[in-house]
């Protein structure tokens, strides 16, 4: 998890997340509007693939696979963490995407996470529903080459919802597409998909639901001592096999209530663990993460950030871990770590 000055995110326990009848106001009625746009997809589901065995080379020769998806929405409805089980020819692999609304553009963002490099989100692509199709779109190489990618969702309120994507190297005149799924509920409500039996340990703690107090410094590297202390609430789920896990935040400020989502992936050949953060009122990008591990049950987590247009680092810290409770710290550093300034101290105690 990494706060910058403004966080944003809500939790609520479970697979399907409700919107709250004031819903209209804390997300404005565009985005209220657009809080059910993915209802459809909650749950668990089996997946069937058709995949493209060459892509842009004029092969007409098609792999078929399984494979399992399980969603759950954020975010009050406006994000969606989608985790999944891609049983590929090759070998089994891990895969994430998180989805979110953006307000201002009117747009779906979508994110695509691969559990075979987890230190790389993908460019977005972003659309919206019609009916029942959605078209989302946008700019992406393919083997050093530039070409738009497209992903269309079809017959989404059906038995079984059908995605395909597709990618155009003429600036969307013309499109091979190159995977399809058709999709299969097993349940209703999302639960996790089953985790790795080699997986790294370092935050299994941390799934769940949890009351979170915060106390959080108004000003930054300014030599203010002036703070704000709110509560919040806070779930987190594991994904990519438990190599992986994201959080839903809710940030009850005196101000008005703030929602964002912390995405967190393992990295095998670092040993390291990478953690972004998604800022809910302006979700257009994931900001760059911060890096780090465990040690002796102290996870320390650090990377460059900006703060009033000046370069800074930020360090994260989590500390005091047990089965019931954890403390989250976030410092910043203007001259290059020689010295911090401790800006937020989160404590969390685990819901019954």
């Amino acid at each position: 998890m990494r706060r910058r000055d403004v966080i944003l995110g809500a939790a609520t326990a479970g697979g399907a997340l409700a919107i709250p009848a004031s819903a209209s106001a804390l997300l404005g009625v565009e985005g209220a509007a657009h809080a059910h746009d993915w209802d459809w997809l909650v749950g668990n589901w089996d997946v069937w693939h058709r995949r493209l065995k060459d892509r842009l080379a004029g092969s007409n020769e098609w792999q078929e696979f399984t494979g399992k998806s399980a969603l759950w929405l954020a975010l009050d409805g406006l994000a969606t963490i989608d985790d999944n089980i891609v049983d590929i020819p090759s070998g089994t692999y891990r895969g994430l995407t998180v989805r979110a609304f953006d307000p201002k553009r009117e747009q779906w963002a979508i994110w695509w996470v691969d559990g075979r490099n987890p230190t790389v989100i993908d460019p977005p692509v972003r659309g919206g529903f019609v009916g029942d199709k959605g078209v989302f779109t946008g700019p992406d190489t393919f083997k050093g080459r530039p070409v738009t990618a497209r992903f269309r969702w079809l017959d989404i309120h059906s038995a079984r919802p059908h995605w395909e994507q597709a990618l155009s190297t003429d600036g969307g005149k013309s499109w091979e597409i190159n995977w399809e799924n058709f999709f299969t509920r097993t349940a209703p409500v999302a639960t996790p998909l089953p985790a790795v039996s080699d997986r790294r340990r370092d935050f299994d703690f941390l799934h769940g639901s949890w009351s979170v107090q915060h106390r959080r410094r108004k000003q930054r590297l300014m030599g203010n001592d002036d703070w704000e202390a709110f509560a919040g609430s806070f779930t987190n789920w594991p994904v990519l096999g438990g190599q992986g896990n994201i959080g839903d935040n809710h940030f009850a400020r005196a101000g008005g209530a703030h929602r964002g989502l912390g995405l967190r992936t393992f990295d095998p050949a670092t040993g390291e663990w990478l953690s972004w953060w998604l800022d809910g009122r302006d979700p257009t990008a994931f900001a760059p993460p911060v890096r780090g591990r465990f040690v002796d049950g102290v996870g320390i987590f650090a990377g460059d950030d900006v703060q009033d247009g000046r370069p800074v680092k930020t360090r994260v810290r989590w500390s005091g871990i047990t089965p019931s409770a954890a403390r989250w710290e976030q410092a910043m550093s203007g001259d290059g770590g020689a010295t911090w300034e401790t800006n937020w101290i989160s404590d969390f105690r685990r819901k019954a």
